[in-house]
């Protein structure tokens, strides 16, 4: 079995990871990225299927992300904006669509006045956290013990508002039934973007894409690595002591004075520790889950909904495809839609046949864009619950309880082993500005932890 040597082991390829990987060796430290997978980029992916450029993965970049927006910027990529031009569709209870603009959903007077009445609280509950620790708040258990679900049929009998207001931490974001994670969890998801109001902002957090695809970030960032990002390499044992590291893959032993896990955290399990753990770290990693979502893309010869002057972005709490958007690529003829399919529905259609989920799915997008909905020349959904090394979508949350209880563990080191990916982001958290950030971050901990030794530049 072939050995190497190197200050820092990194355990994933994704853009934390990289991130992670370039900072060290630019202050003077010598790296290897193991990564499982036979690519690079985790969560992120940009693949071509049928003759479509799809984002199978992570795609779109907001105002408030700073660290990806760097990135991408020194990277020497481009962004453009999504397509928006045009009214939007809400389909209601009544199953009708219905066509507006603006932000509000075109719903009763008395509803809209509950959901402006409801987000204005949640804009001052969410300001009061501190993304990076909202287990410090004196409401932190309190707010951990109840379900988004629950708290929002507190503030309301109106069940179409509860709806409207739940899907964007549900749904939207964490992927999971309102009723499986808590109050806090969701005040956490909108502080990770600075307010609920820009998290429920198609137009905020759906801002812009990098032309070629997002994956360009981790890609670029690994060419920079080159020999020292190897494929193909999960990582089947870690010991680990004082004195470092030793990472065991099944034709490679590397031995290093640190390590970084720079992948999903329910996906810790798949690698024994030597000696085990900490049980308190065993506790949190149980109360940790992945949320379910298929990401369907469905590309026609020409964006036909904009000749009907819709801008392609459509909602609904009542259809199967909770959202859809306009995911035409930069200079491409053809028109592509991307719709949502998560938690309980993602459970229910997997029931069925592929052709059956297929057409099940396309009716969906038909309610908002007509019947040429259901004839796209390519159609392709992600399915990352059945991904070997990811195991779920967009990223993993606390169930109820959980995050007061456990948060604060997330990120602390074990010894010599550190903890970096979006799961565990503050500011970005579930996003690639998350990941970056975290990277940046534990990258900075483990060159301060080495500069006694003089071995390490300073990162500027």
């Amino acid at each position: 079995m072939a050995e190497i040597t190197r200050d820092v082991l990194i355990i994933g390829a994704g853009a934390a990871g990289l991130t992670a990987a370039n900072d060290l060796r630019k202050a003077g430290l010598s790296v290897a990225v193991l990564e499982a997978r036979d690519r690079v980029g985790g969560r992120l992916w940009t693949d071509v299927i049928d003759g479509a450029m799809l984002e199978i993965g992570g795609q779109w970049v907001s105002p408030d992300q700073d660290a990806l927006k760097d990135a991408i910027e020194e990277l020497g990529l481009e962004t453009y904006s999504r397509y928006r031009e045009g009214d939007s569709v809400y389909v209601g209870p009544d199953g009708q669509a219905h066509r507006f603009t603006g932000e509000m959903f075109p719903v009763a007077p008395e509803t809209e006045a509950e959901i402006a009445r409801i987000t204005e609280i949640l804009d001052a509950l969410v300001a009061e956290i501190d993304p990076d620790k909202p287990w410090e708040h004196p409401n932190a258990a309190e707010w951990d013990s109840i379900s988004w679900d629950a708290w929002l049929r507190q503030q309301t009998d109106d069940d179409e508002a509860v709806r409207n207001l739940a899907f964007a931490t549900g749904s939207a974001m964490l992927t999971k039934p309102t009723h499986a994670f808590s109050l806090l969890q969701s005040l956490l998801m909108a502080a990770s973007a600075g307010s609920y109001s820009n998290l429920v902002d198609a137009d905020f957090i759906l801002d812009k894409r990098v032309v070629g695809g997002l994956q360009q970030v981790p890609l670029r960032l690994a060419e920079r690595l080159g020999d020292d990002v190897l494929l193909n390499q999960p990582v089947r044992s870690l010991e680990w002591s004082d004195d470092g590291v030793v990472a065991t893959t099944d034709e490679l032993t590397v031995r290093a004075r640190y390590a970084i896990l720079a992948h999903a955290p329910i996906l810790y399990s798949r690698i024994s520790f030597v000696p085990p753990l900490p049980r308190r770290q065993h506790q949190l990693h149980q109360h940790l889950s992945m949320g379910f979502v298929i990401k369907v893309h469905a590309v026609y010869d020409r964006p036909f909904w904009r000749e009907q002057g819709l801008s392609g972005t459509a909602f609904s709490p009542y259809e199967l495809s909770h959202e859809a958007y306009d995911n035409t690529n930069h200079g491409d003829e053809r028109g592509t839609l991307v719709g949502f399919v998560s938690d309980a529905n993602a459970d229910g259609v997997f029931e069925l046949s592929a052709e059956e989920r297929k057409e099940r799915i396309l009716e969906s997008l038909s309610h908002y864009y007509g019947p040429e909905a259901k004839n796209p020349v390519v159609y392709y959904e992600s399915d990352w619950g059945s991904e070997e090394w990811t195991r779920g979508a967009y990223a993993a949350s606390f169930d109820l309880g959980g995050l007061h209880r456990y948060g604060a563990d997330l990120r602390t080191a074990v010894g010599p082993i550190h903890f970096a990916c979006s799961d565990m982001a503050g500011a970005g958290y579930q996003h690639v500005d998350g990941a970056i950030r975290m990277g940046h971050l534990v990258a900075a901990d483990i060159v301060d932890a080495s500069r006694d030794a003089g071995a390490v530049e300073s990162i500027g």
